[in-house]
Parts: C-alpha cells; sequence; structure tokens
C-alpha cells in the first residue's frame, strides 16, 4: 500500500484500514475541522487509502486562513506606524492583504517583529516604554488562553504601552453554520483534539443531536486520524450521531477549567467574520470591557478599511469544503506558497499550501489541464 510504510505502526494501520474497508457500505463524506489533520492526511496518502466512497472535507480550522481581510487590514495600518512595534508569529507575515502584507510593511520600514509567544510581545513592551507594542492575537480556542493571559498579565503590571489586535475564532459555531449551509455535504466531523483539551466536549452533543452528524474528537497522528474516520464510519453505518473522544490521552471532558476561567474573565464571545465564509454568530471573542483599554482596534481608533478580495482566489470555496484546492484554476499557477492569492496558500495549516507542497503534480484541474501543463506546475 502507498505510503503505509511512512506510518508509525504499518500493523494497526493496516488493521484500522481493513477495518473501515470491511465496515463501509455505501459513500459517505466526513470532514476534519483542523487544518493541522489536513496536512497530515495529505502527506501520508490517508485520502488515497481509503476506500472508494470515503470522502474526506476539508474544513475551515486553519486560523491563518480564515482570520478576515478587514483584520489583516487593520495590522497592516497598525504596524505601519512609526510609533509601533508590530508582533505576530510567523506564519502571519505572508498572508494577503489588499495590497500587501506584513514583509512588504517591514520592508518599507515598520517595525515587524517575529516572536514565539505572546509573553515575548509583552517583555518587548516592557523594554521599550517609550514605544507602542501591539500583538497580533489570532486563532481558535488553543491560543487563545495564552493571549488572555498576557493581557491579564499587562493589566496587572500596569504595562500600558502594550495591546492585543484580537481575531480568535470559536470552532463550534463554524460546525453549526456548515451544516446550516444549503451546500453542505458532510455527514460527520472529526473534530480538533487540541480545541476540546482546552475546551472539553460539553458544546459537541448539542450539534451532534441537533444536526444528526457523528462527531468524533480526533487526533493529529495518522493512527489517530484512522481511528477517528473509523469510529465516525462505524457510527454512520449504525446510523448514530453521537459525540466520541477518540483522543482521550490528551482529552477530559471538560477540558481545563483554568484556562476555561481565564477565557471568561478576559474575553466576551463575540459574532465574528471568517475569511472566505462570512459572519458567523457567536463564533469569535473581544476583550471584555474590563481589559477594553488594551485593545489595539479601540487604541489606534483604525476605521475607514476597504477591503478587496482576489477575483480569482477560490480559497473561500476551499474553507467552506466546496472545493478541493487543485480544483481552483490558479492553484500553482497565479498562487504559489511564493506568491499567494490567499492565505489557504501561505498558512503552514492551509488546505492549499498541503496540496502544493504534498501533492501538487497528482490531481491537476480536470477541466484545464493536460499532462504537460500538469507537469510544469510548481
Amino acid at each position: 500500500m502507498k505510503y503505509l510504510d511512512e506510518f508509525s505502526d504499518p500493523v494497526l494501520a493496516k488493521r484500522l484500514f481493513d477495518d473501515i474497508r470491511s465496515t463501509v457500505t455505501r459513500p459517505w463524506s466526513l470532514m476534519e475541522v483542523c487544518g493541522g489533520q489536513t496536512h497530515s492526511i495529505i502527506r501520508h496518502g490517508i485520502d488515497q487509502l481509503l476506500p472508494d466512497g470515503i470522502q474526506l472535507i476539508h474544513g475551515p480550522g486553519c486560523p491563518v486562513c480564515v482570520t478576515p481581510l478587514e483584520i489583516i487590514d487593520k495590522a497592516l495600518d497598525i504596524a505601519a506606524r512609526p510609533d509601533v512595534i508590530f508582533c505576530s508569529f510567523g506564519d502571519m507575515l505572508r498572508v494577503p492583504g489588499s495590497g500587501r502584507d506584513l514583509f512588504k510593511v517591514k520592508s518599507e520600514g515598520g517595525d515587524v517583529r517575529v516572536v514565539y509567544s505572546p509573553l515575548d510581545a509583552l517583555k518587548i513592551a516592557r523594554e521599550n516604554p517609550d514605544r507602542q507594542v501591539v500583538f497580533f492575537g489570532i486563532g481558535f480556542e488553543t491560543t487563545a488562553p495564552p493571549n488572555a493571559m498576557t493581557v491579564y498579565q499587562a493589566r496587572k503590571l500596569g504595562i500600558e504601552n502594550f495591546s492585543l489586535l484580537v481575531s480568535h475564532v470559536r470552532v463550534p459555531p463554524a460546525i453549526d453554520a456548515i451544516m446550516n449551509s444549503p451546500d453542505c455535504r458532510v455527514q460527520a466531523f472529526l473534530a480538533a483534539g487540541h480545541v476540546c483539551t482546552v475546551m472539553g466536549i460539553q458544546e459537541y452533543p448539542g450539534l451532534a443531536e441537533r444536526h444528526r452528524v457523528p462527531i468524533v474528537v480526533t487526533g493529529f497522528e495518522p493512527l489517530d486520524i484512522l481511528e477517528g474516520i473509523r469510529r465516525a464510519v462505524r457510527q454512520l453505518e449504525a446510523g448514530e450521531h453521537t459525540v466520541d473522544n477518540a483522543y482521550p490521552r490528551a482529552v477530559q471532558p471538560d477540558g481545563s477549567p483554568a484556562a476555561k476561567a481565564m477565557l471568561a474573565d478576559v474575553f466576551d464571545v463575540t459574532d465574528r467574520a471568517w475569511r472566505g465564509i462570512g459572519m458567523i454568530p457567536d463564533s469569535g471573542w473581544r476583550l471584555s470591557e474590563k481589559y477594553r483599554h488594551y485593545d489595539a482596534e479601540h487604541r489606534f481608533a483604525v476605521t475607514g478599511i476597504t477591503t478587496q478580495e482576489s477575483t480569482v482566489c477560490r480559497s473561500g470555496e476551499v474553507l467552506q469544503g466546496l472545493i478541493k484546492p487543485h480544483e481552483c484554476a490558479a492553484f500553482g499557477k497565479q498562487c504559489t506558497p511564493r506568491n499567494p492569492l490567499g492565505a489557504t496558500m501561505v498558512s503552514s495549516e492551509g488546505a492549499c499550501a498541503a496540496y502544493y507542497l504534498y501533492r501538487r503534480l497528482a490531481e491537476p484541474p480536470a477541466s484545464t489541464s493536460t499532462e504537460e501543463e500538469a507537469t510544469s506546475v510548481g
């Protein structure tokens, strides 16, 4: 079997594949929510090894990819100001705004710095009391607690020249929005294990019951993903729709009470726009009134931002699971990791980046590519 030798335990992997194959009696469509899971699936060829009829749909679980263009443009505006030190994780620097990215701002003289923790940005603020230091706080429930802790520490220590540009999003409302879409083809979900490590699984039973879909909490290693698929397929074949924790070594039912308490103190739940998808009610966080002083959007009064998405990029459809990356005509041509049209191509968890890195020649767009054209991609 192709790629099977890459699994940490080929014998167990074969047993899981055989179990899935012997269980399936009809086609099923499963969505893996997390971009990290997508990369593992594509890298190891899991989707190609599954029985015919089992389709994996790539979900919107890439935090860089779903950060709305308006927020990116606000970040670019703030980062370009001479009194600002703008701090971010490295994967945000190449994400295109309406006309440039943070690398471009840096090349034009902006003080843009890559940090490895929001606490690094807080340290920079303490060392530069005459400058405003902004940290770009993006991500799902996994990165929200440390960002919340950093704002909490800034308030506790009286560090007034620090602020957070917030673009945090929540997974359960996104699952709800996907299932409510008239174009939805998803019949089961592989939920992101690291999100559930923080938040637990209490928000998922209502979703599973309301939409009558199995939700299996899944890890990120190939064997974790295969086990999640196996459990989801078994539920589908049995007509069941429950929440199943296939990642118990990391996920407890109630998650991390300490992390959730910090989130409840620092953030309020709010409606949030998702890039390529649109506004999803109650799908994000914003700083609560108690910490509003540390909100970079308020501090810098970033208004009048007009956005313009690429007219040829179909990343929004990729994020919604409506198309695969190679079905976009710009994939591997106008859009590459060096010159991305959308965040899904540049992010380390983006589906387009995964296809470009691991499978850019294997599945050219059937409607437009010849064998010669496919060979020239990349």
